[in-house]
């Protein structure tokens, strides 16, 4: 894994390595030029766990990823986040697969919301689907829970370093570009808190927008988006003195498209809040929603701007 000022973050994590049903033979994680105790906490850890520290300043997260497995010799790479917490069988379900008969290449596990107020629990809804949603056979695992072999994370040249997010889905598609084979583990669970506030999700999807106009990644979501909120919303308001029905269907599509997924989601995940903090998740919800929309149209022309301006920035892209 890759860190960086994650000194708050270290202690659950580690806590919940301790409790894994069976534990890696080595971890490495890489430190981008942490400020505050990360490095200190890691160097404590390694005397409980088989552990080495690689201090990396400057390093964004593909180049932190790499200079890890390649400080390393095994087989067999598991990679996370730091931030999260494992379910307890994390790493034996991530790494099971690799020792059956037919086994695949990669390993993709899940992720699941680790929400701690009405706030986060409506962001979980709004931005991350849910385990009945997923397409095992077209679905890109998230860096913060994939296994793989070694020799395929040599084959692509590793996490592209010319990108600094979203590198873990460009990582995706040049294994599968290569012809590696993915099975899905849902057993294989982290538990990540969403961001706490607003503006830190603002700035989340305006830099992960921007990171898929560097990669060219998604642009048909995106141009539906603009098209959804420059021209077919400003549409149905012009037209509505003329034709309130449709306006009015209109409206009604919109908002189901925008808002059904999340309220569907938001159901299940706010079952344990009070009634009070159901309300303030409710009236959360779309506020997110269109935030992240405003954050994403304005980040993903700023990383196309990016990759004209530097074309030699990059050595491939999806």
């Amino acid at each position: 894994m890759t860190v960086k000022n994650e000194a708050d973050t270290l202690s659950r994590l580690f806590e919940t390595l301790s409790l894994q049903t069976k534990q890696p033979d080595e971890i490495i994680v890489a430190d981008g030029g942490s400020s505050d105790a990360t490095v200190k906490l890691l160097r404590d850890a390694a005397k409980q766990f088989s552990l080495r520290v690689l201090e990396c300043p400057g390093a964004n997260i593909s180049q932190g990823r790499n200079a890890a497995i390649a400080a390393t010799d095994a087989e067999i790479i598991a990679s996370m986040d730091a931030g999260v917490r494992l379910d307890p069988r994390w790493f034996e379900s991530l790494t099971a697969p690799f020792f059956q008969t037919d086994a695949p290449d990669v390993v993709s596990g899940f992720f699941l919301p680790d929400p701690q107020n009405a706030f986060e629990t409506a962001l979980a809804a709004t931005t991350l689907p849910q385990l009945r949603e997923i397409h095992p056979e077209t679905f890109l695992p998230s860096s913060r829970s994939i296994a793989f072999r070694r020799a395929a994370w040599e084959k692509i040249g590793g996490y592209p370093e010319w990108l600094d997010y979203c590198e873990d889905l460009i990582f995706d598609f040049d294994l599968r570009d290569a012809g590696f084979r993915f099975q899905f583990e849902p057993r294989a669970v982290v538990y990540f808190r969403p961001r706490p506030t607003l503006g830190k999700f603002f700035k989340q999807y305006y830099l992960y927008a921007r990171g898929d106009g560097k990669a060219k990644l998604w642009w048909k979501r995106h141009l539906i988006r603009y098209v959804t909120y420059l021209g077919a919303l400003p549409f149905s308001f012009a037209i509505f003195p003329f034709a309130p029905i449709i306006s009015l269907a209109m409206w009604l599509g919109a908002s189901a498209a925008l808002f059904g997924a999340p309220y569907r989601r938001l159901w299940r995940l706010a079952k344990n809040l009070s009634p009070r903090e159901k309300c303030k998740a409710f009236l959360w919800t779309p506020l997110i929603r269109v935030s992240g929309d405003a954050a994403k149209m304005l980040g993903y022309p700023a990383g196309v701007w990016w990759r004209v301006t530097r074309p030699n920035s990059f050595s491939k892209a999806a």
